[in-house]
């Protein structure tokens, strides 16, 4: 089995750190293709103009390639026009029925879709809960919105969504793909359906509308996901070979936290500095690759009787030398699908037998017939 990437997992790299894998290193790119300049916009000093959401040198920037005959990529990965739908008039924010995941406004469709569930309805003329009449309003950036903005600020220009929604089938994706190689678009706007694999020899500019977004939240890889998207996406600029255009390549990436470790190492273009010091943050703490996690998720659509249930689980941790248990708590998404959620963390030491200590915790409490256990070892999602 063969392993090969630019951005390995922080798992993967203990692993080949600690001669469990063969590590072959390759010191550049192909062909002689030059990696790109990044550069941090800090959007405290230079920020878009209302109801904009590209700042003045991001548009310089990309007015400058189009002069050049050069293309641009924008990359946002999040998918439709505008991520939350809320009323203007009592701030009721749209979810889907018995989740609580935001409804997201889809406006080439005229559709708000929930991601996490499936969920789809025509966008209402009035709001659902005050019935107050064309108070429906966007917040925030997809990138259809992106999109749309680049259409209004560069007119001649020829643009594209790249998305999961855009292009649902393979052969959809191919013929985008090939249009953009050949020439045929401007500036491209992708999800990070775009991050990986392409390769387009004309494209000089990516423009990351917010760097950020990846950021937030708790989940345990947010800074080792952000990096390996962010450079997956910043690595498509400039991959032009010696003999082709030879054009450089250049990374403009938004950020409200320009001091952020993670945006300074990709500005630096440091990668073995950031992960010396992600890895020594999950030493101290205990976290994979130096430890191990599990997640307990009880969910049911009584939510009386999975308190009970949690509670008494919660009453029945075995005392274990090695492992800390937290929760329950709920989890970011806590009602999906009319069910209830309650979250228990496990984190062991390695020479823990921690699926022994899951078997004897979980036999001391059995859940009942109104509530659903998952246990999750080693879970990469923390939703």
């Amino acid at each position: 089995m063969v392993l090969a990437t630019a951005t390995p997992s922080l798992e993967t790299l203990a692993n080949a750190q600690a001669g469990r894998y063969r590590w072959l290193r390759l010191s550049s790119r192909h062909g002689g293709a030059r990696l790109p300049a990044v550069e941090l916009i800090d959007l405290r000093e230079t920020p878009p103009e209302r109801g904009r959401w590209l700042s003045p040198p991001l548009v310089t920037a990309v007015a400058e390639t189009l002069a050049r005959g050069e293309q641009a990529l924008l990359f946002l990965n999040r998918r439709g026009y505008a991520p939350v739908v809320l009323c203007r008039s009592c701030g009721h924010k749209l979810t889907a029925p018995d989740t609580d995941s935001w409804l997201v406004e889809h406006r080439y469709t005229g559709r708000l879709v929930c991601h996490l569930t499936g969920f789809s309805m025509r966008k209402p003329d009035r709001c659902p809960v005050c019935t107050a009449p064309d108070s429906l309003v966007a917040v925030g950036p997809g990138v259809e919105r992106v999109e749309e903005e680049v259409r209004d600020r560069f007119p001649e220009a020829r643009t594209a969504v790249f998305s999961s929604d855009t292009v649902p089938h393979a052969a959809d994706a191919r013929a985008l793909v090939e249009r953009m190689a050949a020439g045929e678009i401007d500036v491209l706007v992708a999800t990070q359906a775009a991050a990986k694999g392409h390769n387009f020899p004309l494209l000089t500019l990516v423009g990351v509308v917010d760097a950020d977004l990846g950021l937030r939240g708790g989940d345990l890889r947010a800074g080792e996901r952000t990096w390996q998207l962010l450079t997956q996406a910043a690595g498509r600029a400039g991959r032009a070979v010696d003999g082709a255009a030879g054009r450089p390549g250049r990374a403009l990436l938004q950020t409200y936290a320009p001091e952020h470790p993670v945006l300074q190492a990709l500005a630096a273009q440091d990668r073995e500095a950031f992960e010396a010091a992600e890895l020594e943050e999950r030493a101290v703490a205990g976290l994979p690759p130096y430890g191990r996690l599990a997640a307990l998720v009880a969910s049911s659509p009584d939510g009386s009787k999975l308190e009970a249930y949690v509670r008494a689980l919660a009453a029945e941790i075995p005392n274990a030398e090695g492992v800390q248990v937290f929760g329950p708590a709920d989890p970011p998404l806590s009602l999906v699908r009319g069910r209830r959620r309650k979250r228990f963390l496990v984190r062991a030491d390695r020479g823990v037998d921690l699926q022994g200590f899951l078997a004897a915790w979980l036999a001391r409490a059995r859940p009942p017939g109104a509530v659903r256990l998952t246990v999750d070892v080693d879970p990469y999602s923390f939703l």
